[in-house]
């Protein structure tokens, strides 16, 4: 038996529904026994993180809502099973209702490489900030007070801020996610 080439296709989903989507695309496949003729099914997410009650929450949120990858051959009864899933729109061609357009090699890898880069990334947080900026603290007892950055601590993500309190200078110790640039 020949080798069976697979590509990548995008799948326009109902925003909101594109967990659903992959779910019931890979119980389809299972269902069509089909297995060898689609491989990955993937939405791309990404972490962002919030402060809520004075802790920082990482949520996992899709930075293409909409959209979900899958990796397959579209042969034979493939492309009809995946556009019969509920919630599917079509796939993405060039032209309205046209063929399914398969992803180029480069945008494919710089997807994955995103997903990868994104969840090897984890807690990495760039510092945004330098010595002697203006900030605003938004977090905390002192949340309104403006101060500036004195020394920053990349180890712990912490910020020396001295701020004036009662016209006194007072330092600080906040983290990157306490405080928030002036604009």
């Amino acid at each position: 038996m020949a080798e069976i080439k697979k590509r990548w296709y995008v799948v326009r989903a109902i925003g909101g529904k594109e967990k659903k989507v992959r779910d019931y695309i890979e119980l389809e496949v299972k269902r069509h026994k089909i297995e060898h003729l689609v491989g990955q099914v993937l939405i791309p997410t990404e972490k962002v993180y919030q402060i809520r009650n004075g802790k920082k929450i990482s949520k996992e949120r899709n930075y293409l809502p909409g959209y979900v990858l899958i990796e397959a051959a579209l042969e034979g009864e493939v492309q009809h099973i995946i556009k019969s899933v509920p919630n599917v729109i079509g796939f993405m061609s060039a032209v309205k209702g046209g063929d399914p357009m398969p992803m180029r090699k480069e945008e494919v890898n710089r997807i994955l490489g995103k997903v990868d880069e994104l969840a090897e990334q984890e807690e990495e947080l760039n510092i945004p900030y330098v010595v002697g900026e203006t900030v605003k603290v938004i977090d905390g007892p002192f949340n309104g007070f403006n101060g500036v950055i004195e020394n920053i601590n990349e180890e712990k993500k912490k910020l020396e801020v001295m701020v004036k309190i009662f016209g006194r200078k007072t330092p600080l110790e906040l983290n990157y996610m306490q405080v928030d640039k002036n604009s």
